[in-house]
């Protein structure tokens, strides 16, 4: 159990690092629109800042994906699941972190081969900044692959102990549950 433990900690910190990264991200993003305006206003040209802002809100909504997966600000449809017996509503959300764990470790295996081809072949973004394309597709992927292991995570967490991690959200609370 205590290797449970320690893997647990370690995985928590994952999903906590990449929400950091992710709010890192959007005050990047932040900084990027100033230095731009900052720029228009004195008659200088930013090269690339809105790329670059597209690069950074590309690597938030990845990577900050497993961190809301944690903390319930994904959408569920709660009212079919709130519905129906126990046993029947173990199934459905093994069937669903099933599925979604599927999918998101199929995407990130053609990620990975996405992120190789184009640093194979040097691609380079149509921007006048020409940022090698691998560098933000690689933040892409890290968070389908911090995603990908948080479902699998998830699902395996319910099928050993019969309930998921799952914060509750602010909907399901309200029905008094």
């Amino acid at each position: 159990m205590e290797l449970f433990r320690g893997v647990r900690t370690i995985l928590d910190a994952i999903y906590k690092a990449a929400g950091v990264v992710a709010a890192l991200c959007l005050v990047s993003i932040l900084g990027l629109i100033v230095l731009q305006m900052l720029a228009r206003w004195t008659g200088m040209v930013f090269i690339g800042a809105t790329d670059y802002a597209g690069y950074a809100m590309a690597a938030a909504s990845f990577l900050a994906f497993a961190y809301a997966l944690n903390h319930g600000s994904h959408i569920r449809v709660s009212i079919l699941l709130n519905s129906v017996p126990k046993r029947v509503r173990w199934w459905l959300e093994i069937w669903c972190f099933g599925i979604g764990s599927a999918i998101m470790w199929y995407f990130a295996w053609f990620g990975q081969r996405f992120v190789y081809w184009s640093w194979k072949f040097g691609d380079v973004s149509q921007g006048q900044d020409a940022t090698p394309l691998w560098i933000p597709q690689s933040v892409m992927l890290a968070g389908a692959v911090i995603l990908a292991i948080a479902l699998t995570d998830h699902l395996v967490h319910l099928i050993v102990t019969g309930d998921h991690r799952l914060r509750r959200d602010l909907v399901d609370q309200s029905f008094g549950e």
